[in-house]
């Protein structure tokens, strides 16, 4: 069976594996299961890219979404494995990164679900917004530029 097209190259993908505790009474996986693995494959990608949450300890700062954005397109069932990928798709250097996520049957290769979250940056000590640490600037490369004439960090 042909593996997922991805909608750009080079992802980041972290595999999800359907638990019998995430499908819900229509046989399928629960649409709150999604955001669950959305948000632990932007978490493996950080960690993969040295930002883990110690490290956001030291440098008080964290990363904190304000908005997710989720079109669900097919439903994962019992026995598949889910192929999250993820792309930073913003860093303005300042506040605010953004992400686009397709999350796909490994098996089948069909997209399941196709989201993007916006970011913020905040301080830990005090849960407020705050200026984006250099680690964070750097750390956290746009893979997927937006395209010519938008504006914002949302990709």
């Amino acid at each position: 069976m042909p593996g997922p097209e991805w909608d750009h190259h080079t992802p980041f993908v972290t595999p999800f594996k359907v638990a019998a505790a995430d499908i819900d009474a229509f046989g399928h996986v629960n649409n709150a299961v999604y955001v669950r693995w959305i948000n632990d494959g932007a978490w493996a990608h950080s960690h993969a890219l040295g930002l883990d949450f110690a490290r956001y300890r030291a440098l008080d700062a964290g990363v904190i979404v304000i908005r997710h954005e989720i079109d669900y397109l097919s439903p994962a069932m019992p026995g598949e494995t889910a192929l999250v990928a993820t792309w930073i798709t913003g860093n303005d250097k300042r506040l605010r990164l953004a992400r686009r996520f397709q999350l796909c049957d490994e098996a089948s290769g069909r997209t399941l679900a196709r989201a993007k979250t916006d970011f913020v940056i905040i301080a830990l000590s005090t849960g407020k917004p705050r200026r984006m640490p250099r680690e964070f600037a750097d750390g956290y490369p746009v893979m997927w530029p937006r395209p010519q004439g938008v504006k914002g960090p949302r990709g």
